[in-house]
């Protein structure tokens, strides 16, 4: 493995310098701009537009304990049963706790949530899968845009802050154990610019992309994972990759999300001959854990011989269904279905990675000077599997308290001698005329066929090969385009996705191994890569 993507010498190359780098406008990249104070110079560097993010996709909300019947204590249970034995409980204390303080934030910069329809005062409170109060907020089912939309609004009035669009972050800078900033690519002009910093914070989103059938944007490609690794970064629990289990499953869309929070107000699951299925598999019904509900799927599927099952929620006027799931009963109906008549086909698809760049509470990585946040990150907090509406909120608890770190590390900050280290990089590399569009779809096939909801070590052994037969053939290629550094990052992590899920002899949260169907008390542990080292991390 080449240490960088490309070769260059900083000397030669256009420099911008700034306090603070970061990598990614979703909720986390931008809320943790929002919280750094403005004396401060910042980046937002996007690999599409700023309005381009898993962030922005999300529909369903934002937990929070606000109902006198809940509390923190409950939601932090509900989050350790739905993680299944992996959460680290200080992490999930701190998202629990910090929670009602971080959504007044999200309110002081204008987001508008929906508020209770018996007290305008009060935010409205609905429930999903594995909670066992209601505690999601939302803005109808675009919750996720609304937030964006509102951050960005007021990120772009920031002068100290620049987004600097359809810039590619390629590698990070470290020297010493400590990052120094980045090297990146413009896409307009395709020449390579260095960032400068004294704080890199990666919130690139997860590796959705590495499966054919994903909710996640096109970006999604876990760049930041690659290049944290390339760079000697940790990365943790990459083996936990969720399927959301109804996801649209119609010849025009298999990629639009049908939010979980239309199970939370009673829709059903039917099969093919109509028969509702989930009571048969677990207590919680249609709102077990979704690890729960995209397997029972998965085997109804595979009984009935069918592609698909289906999402009822004709108990419901069309009315209410239209006032509460705008986008979702608008969606549908441009394909023919009216959700208060009709039964929505679905069927899972990867929807959200658990694991990502180790991090700590304050969102620092093992390289100085280096944070993650977002699903970028792996802060402990969703363990084998994630709670519904944990994300949004852990990318602004924990983007705020990096926040916080970085701005008590810049007030402190006396020697910027840094800024001016020098980067050179030659290497050996040859031009292939590689096709690296094509192999970019045969990892996403490879991945969906044999690393998806039902593992073995046959498949997963079999997959591993495929991926390492694509890595050999790039291992020494020029890398000229964009499509050349996706497909990089791509067989590096899905080789590192499927090493971990062969060294999981278990079934644990979304990791579910048809070999080993049982939960090992010896696998209560995390799987932790780095590029000298794999340690099991209890």
């Amino acid at each position: 493995m080449n240490r960088y993507l490309i070769d260059f010498d900083t000397e030669e190359l256009d420099k911008k310098y700034y306090d603070v780098v970061i990598v990614g406008g979703g909720i986390a990249g931008v809320y943790t701009a929002l919280e750094i104070p403005e004396k401060y110079n910042i980046a937002i560097l996007t690999k599409e537009g700023v309005d381009i993010s898993s962030s922005v996709l999300a529909q369903g909300g934002i937990a929070v304990s606000l109902d006198k019947s809940d509390s923190p204590d409950i939601h932090m249970q509900d989050t350790l049963y739905a993680g299944a034995g992996l959460c680290d409980e200080e992490s999930v204390r701190v998202l629990v706790d910090e929670a009602a303080e971080n959504i007044n934030l999200l309110c002081k910069y204008g987001v508008e949530f929906d508020r209770s329809p018996e007290d305008k005062r009060k935010l409205a409170l609905t429930r999903e899968g594995a909670h066992s109060k209601n505690r999601i907020i939302h803005a109808g089912d675009a919750t996720g845009k609304e937030v964006c939309d509102k951050l960005i609004y007021n990120v772009t009035k920031r002068s100290n802050v620049t987004i600097y669009e359809k810039t590619w972050a390629l590698d990070l800078l470290v020297k010493d154990g400590a990052c120094h900033g980045l090297i990146a690519m413009e896409e307009e002009t395709e020449k390579p610019i260095v960032f400068y910093a004294d704080a890199v914070i990666c919130a690139t989103g997860g590796y959705g992309q590495l499966y054919y059938y994903t909710t996640n944007p096109v970006v999604a490609t876990g760049d930041g994972a690659a290049f944290t690794f390339r760079a000697g970064g940790e990365l943790e629990d990459l083996e936990f990759v969720q399927f959301h289990p109804t996801v649209l499953y119609h010849p025009e869309n298999k990629s639009f999300l049908i939010s979980e929070a239309v199970r939370g107000e009673g829709a059903i699951l039917r099969n093919a001959k109509g028969e509702r299925f989930m009571p048969n598999y677990h207590e919680l019904a249609e709102l077990a854990p979704r690890d729960v509900v995209s397997r029972c799927i998965f085997m109804e599927m595979k009984k009935t011989g069918t592609e698909n099952v289906y999402l009822d929620i004709t108990h419901e006027g069309k009315d209410y269904l239209e006032k509460r799931f705008p986008n979702i009963y608008s969606t549908l109906q441009k394909y023919g279905m009216d959700m208060s008549k009709d039964h929505i086909p679905v069927a899972p698809a990867e929807h959200y990675c658990m694991g990502g760049i180790k991090t700590n509470l304050d969102g620092e990585t093992n390289i100085i000077n280096y944070y993650a946040c977002g699903e970028a990150a792996c802060t402990g907090i969703h363990g084998a599997n994630r709670l519904a509406s944990n994300s949004l909120l852990e990318g602004i608890v924990f983007g705020r308290r990096i926040a916080l770190k970085v701005s008590e590390m810049l007030m402190n900050e006396k020697n910027n001698q840094k800024h001016h280290a020098r980067f050179f990089v030659k290497t050996e590399r040859m031009n292939k005329g590689y096709n690296s569009k094509e192999a970019i779809l045969s990892i996403k096939q490879t991945m969906t066929e044999l690393v998806g909801i039902e593992r073995t070590y046959d498949t997963l052994n079999e997959a591993l090969q495929r991926v390492v037969e694509i890595k050999k053939e790039i291992a020494d290629m020029n890398n000229t385009t964009f499509d050349d550094y996706v497909l990089q990052n791509m067989v590096l992590l899905a080789e590192l996705v499927i090493k971990a899920a062969i060294m999981r002899e278990e079934s644990r949260g979304a990791h579910y191994r048809s070999d080993f169907k049982e939960t090992k008390d010896e696998w209560k542990v995390h799987i932790v890569f780095s590029k000298d080292n794999i340690v099991r991390e209890e």
